[in-house]
C-alpha cells in the first residue's frame, strides 16, 4: 500500500480528567433540564417512525428514529427519556473536539479550552438538549473530521477503513454527510496532499461505505427517492432565506464571542507550516458553505466544521490571552461567561415559557416547539366530542403535519382519541385509514384545497390555544369537522400527501 509521506508530529498526552469533567458537567446540566417544558414536534415524530422500523423513511435515514425508539424503550417514553441519546451525543462530541485539539498539537489546557468552548456552545446546546437528526449527525461530521486528521498528520492508509465506517453509519442517519465529504475532497485536491487518495486502503474505506449504504439505498429506489422531493421542496421553501443567511448565522450559531477562535484556527491551519499538512481543513469550510449556497441547503449545516476550526483556534487564543497580563484575562473572562449565559438562555429551557416570546423565540424557534403539545390534544380531544357517539366507531382523525399526529398519538389515548392519521411525510406510508371508516373526518390544520375537494361539508369546530400566548406553529391552529367524501379512503389518499 502507498502511505503518504508527511509529517509525523508527537502528540500530548490526552486530558483525560479535565475533558471528562467537562464532559460529565455538560452531561448532568443536560439531564436536569430535559424534563423541562415537553416533546418538540420532530421527536414525537421519531418516536412514531422508531414504532414502524424501517430501513429508511420519506425524509430520512434510519438511525435517528432507532435510536428515539431505543432510548424510550430504555429509559422510558418521556421528554427526559428521550433525551438521553441526544446528551450522549453532545457529551462524545465534547470529548471528540478535545481530540481535535490534540491532533494540531493543544496540550493540557488547550484540549480543556476547546472541550469547555464546545460544551457551551450553542449549537451543541440545541442539538445536545432534544433529540435530531443533527444531534447524531454532529457526532459523525466531527469523528470524521477527526480520522481524517488522523490519516494526513499520520499517512498511514488504514485509517480509511475507520473514516469509511463512520461515514456508512453517518449516512444511515443523514445523506447531509455528503456535504462534508465533498468539501474536504475539494479542499484536499486543491491544497493536497492528493497521494492520500492513492492508496488500496481508501478503495477499502469507499466499499465499507457503500455496504452501509446499501439497505437504505435501496429503500429509496424502491420508493421513489422520495428524499429528494422533500429536498427540493424544502429548498423551493426556504432555499433564497437560506442562503441570505448562511453568513450571518455562521457568527451566532456557535456564540459570536467564539467567532475570534473560530477564525484563528481557520488562519492557523492555512499559515502554520507545521500543519501545513492539514491546511485541507482550513478551506473545506469555505467549501462546504459555498456547497450549501449553491443547494440552499439550511445555514446550521456547516456547523459542526466550524467545532473542527474551534479547536484549531483554541491554542492561539489562548497564548493570546496569556500575552495580555491580567486585564486581557478578565476582559477574555467577562466575555467567555457572557457567551455561555447568552448560549444556555438560548438553546436551554431555563427561562418561564411566558419569557420565551421575543428574542430567545427569535434566535431558536425550536424552544416554543417543545411547548403546549397536552393542551393541543385536549383541544382536539373537546372537538372529537362534538361528533354524535354513533358516529365514533367510523370516524377519522386526519392532521396536515407529523407532529400534530405525533402529539395525538403520544398524548391522545389518555383523553379517549383514536390513532390519528396524517397524509404528511412518513405518517402517509403508515395510512390510509381503512375504508371501512366512512363516518365524519376532524381535520387538525390548513383546509388544504386537496382536502376540501376530498371531503364534503367542512366547519371549524376548534381553535388551538397553547394557554401561555406562545407564538409557535400550533398557535391558533384550527379543526374542522368534515363529513366524508364519496371516495373511499384508498383512493383519495394519494391525493392528500404532502411531502413538506
Amino acid at each position: 500500500m502507498t502511505a503518504v509521506a508527511v509529517p509525523k508530529p508527537p502528540l500530548p498526552r490526552f486530558a483525560t480528567g479535565p475533558v471528562a469533567a467537562v464532559a460529565v458537567v455538560h452531561i448532568a446540566v443536560l439531564t436536569a433540564l430535559s424534563s423541562r417544558y415537553g416533546f418538540h414536534r420532530d421527536e414525537l415524530y421519531f418516536i412514531a417512525a422508531g414504532n414502524h422500523p424501517a430501513s429508511g423513511y420519506v425524509d430520512q435515514p434510519p438511525i435517528t428514529p432507532l435510536l428515539a425508539r431505543a432510548a424510550t424503550a430504555l429509559f422510558g417514553d418521556t421528554p427526559s427519556g428521550l433525551r438521553v441519546a441526544a446528551t450522549l451525543c453532545g457529551g462524545v462530541t465534547t470529548v471528540l473536539i478535545a481530540l481535535v485539539a490534540r491532533e494540531f498539537g493543544g496540550g493540557r489546557r488547550t484540549q480543556f479550552a476547546a472541550a469547555t468552548a464546545t460544551a457551551l456552545s450553542g449549537y451543541v446546546l440545541v442539538m445536545s438538549h432534544m433529540l435530531a437528526t443533527n444531534s447524531v449527525d454532529m457526532v459523525m461530521w466531527t469523528a470524521i473530521g477527526l480520522l481524517g486528521l488522523r490519516l494526513l498528520r499520520t499517512g498511514d492508509g488504514r485509517w480509511w477503513l475507520a473514516i469509511g465506517a463512520v461515514v456508512g453509519v453517518g449516512m444511515a442517519n443523514k445523506w447531509l454527510v455528503l456535504v462534508l465529504l465533498a468539501a474536504l475532497g475539494i479542499a484536499l485536491l486543491v491544497t493536497g496532499p492528493r497521494a492520500v487518495f492513492a492508496s488500496g486502503w481508501t478503495i477499502a474505506g469507499i466499499a465499507i461505505a457503500v455496504v452501509l449504504v446499501v439497505p437504505q439505498l435501496f429503500w429509496q429506489i424502491r420508493h421513489g427517492f422520495p428524499m429528494l422531493t422533500v429536498a427540493s421542496g424544502i429548498r423551493a421553501d426556504d432555499g433564497t432565506k437560506n442562503r441570505l443567511l448562511l453568513v450571518p448565522m455562521q457568527l451566532v450559531y456557535l456564540s459570536p464571542v467564539l467567532v475570534p477562535v473560530w477564525i484563528a484556527g481557520l488562519a492557523r491551519l492555512w499559515r502554520a507550516p507545521q500543519l501545513r499538512w492539514a491546511r485541507a481543513y482550513a478551506l473545506s469550510y469555505p467549501a462546504a458553505c459555498l456547497i450549501l449556497v449553491l443547494v440552499g441547503g439550511k445555514p446550521y449545516y456547516a456547523v459542526p466544521l466550524l467545532l473542527i476550526l474551534l479547536a484549531a483556534g483554541a491554542d492561539p487564543t489562548l497564548r493570546w490571552i496569556a500575552r495580555g497580563g491580567k486585564r486581557r484575562h478578565g476582559y477574555a473572562g467577562i466575555l467567555a461567561a457572557a457567551g455561555a449565559a447568552i448560549s444556555v438562555v438560548v438553546a436551554l429551557p431555563v427561562l418561564p415559557i411566558t419569557a420565551l416570546r421575543g428574542p430567545v423565540m427569535a434566535f431558536n424557534k425550536d424552544q416554543g416547539e417543545q411547548v403546549g403539545w397536552p393542551e393541543f390534544t385536549s383541544t382536539v380531544a373537546r372537538a372529537w366530542q362534538r361528533i354524535p357517539p354513533d358516529q365514533r366507531p367510523k370516524a377519522v382523525i386526519l392532521t396536515g403535519n407529523y407532529g400534530q399526529a405525533g402529539a395525538l398519538e403520544r398524548f391522545g389515548p389518555g383523553l379517549g382519541l383514536p390513532r390519528p392519521y396524517s397524509n404528511h411525510m412518513s405518517y402517509a406510508d403508515w395510512g390510509p385509514p381503512p375504508d371501512t371508516m366512512t363516518g365524519p373526518v376532524l381535520y387538525v390544520g390548513t383546509l388544504r384545497p386537496a382536502v376540501l375537494a376530498a371531503f364534503g361539508d367542512c366547519q371549524r369546530v376548534a381553535v388551538n390555544d397553547n394557554s401561555f400566548g406562545l407564538p409557535n406553529d400550533e398557535q391558533g391552529t384550527e379543526i374542522s369537522l368534515c363529513s366524508q367524501g364519496h371516495e373511499p379512503w384508498s383512493r383519495i389518499w394519494p391525493r392528500l400527501r404532502t411531502f413538506y
